[in-house]
């Protein structure tokens, strides 16, 4: 399903702060003739909390476009609201990814059942697979191992990126 190198794609922004379409562009073209697997667009690195749901939307948009199927595409979509971490995959779904990439909750303390409900609710509803992303000297959350294994059984949770 996902193999070799999958790089975290940043956001090229203009010095006003908009999104650089140009060279997103080409940042995709040459991460494909340097022979990069995959791409996760829209992840932590792609600074999707900085940005607005309409252009975390529009770059995810924009990548697969660019990519044309030639590798996978992986769009973030975690939040620290459950409920948003939904929405942003429901209107995602449209764009056909081939994957997602949902960070733990950033800056709460959720528990670990708290967890497994907020990735469970994201992975249901998800239309391509989710890998897990814990990072938790970024999020101040850590997903522990049980939670992981529990979570495993679920058919959308393909993958962990465990930092």
């Amino acid at each position: 399903m996902f193999r070799g190198s999958l790089v975290a794609l940043v956001t090229p922004m203009k010095s006003d702060l908009s999104i650089d379409y140009d060279a997103l562009s080409a940042l995709v073209d040459w991460h494909i003739e340097s022979g990069t697997h995959g791409l996760v667009v829209m992840g932590t690195t792609g600074e999707s909390s900085l940005v607005s749901v309409d252009e975390h939307v529009a770059v995810v948009k924009a990548v697969i476009e660019q990519v044309d199927k030639r590798i996978p595409v992986i769009a973030g979509c975690g939040s620290a609201s459950t409920t948003k971490a939904v929405e942003l995959v429901n209107q995602l779904n449209q764009l056909q990814p081939d994957g997602f990439l949902c960070v733990t909750p950033y800056y709460l303390k959720p528990t670990q059942n708290g967890l497994y409900a907020h990735f469970s609710a994201v992975a249901d509803a998800c239309e391509a697979p989710l890998i897990l992303y814990n990072v938790p000297g970024r999020t101040c959350c850590d997903l522990a191992d049980e939670t992981v294994a529990r979570l495993s059984s679920h058919p959308k949770i393909v993958a962990i990126k465990d930092a």
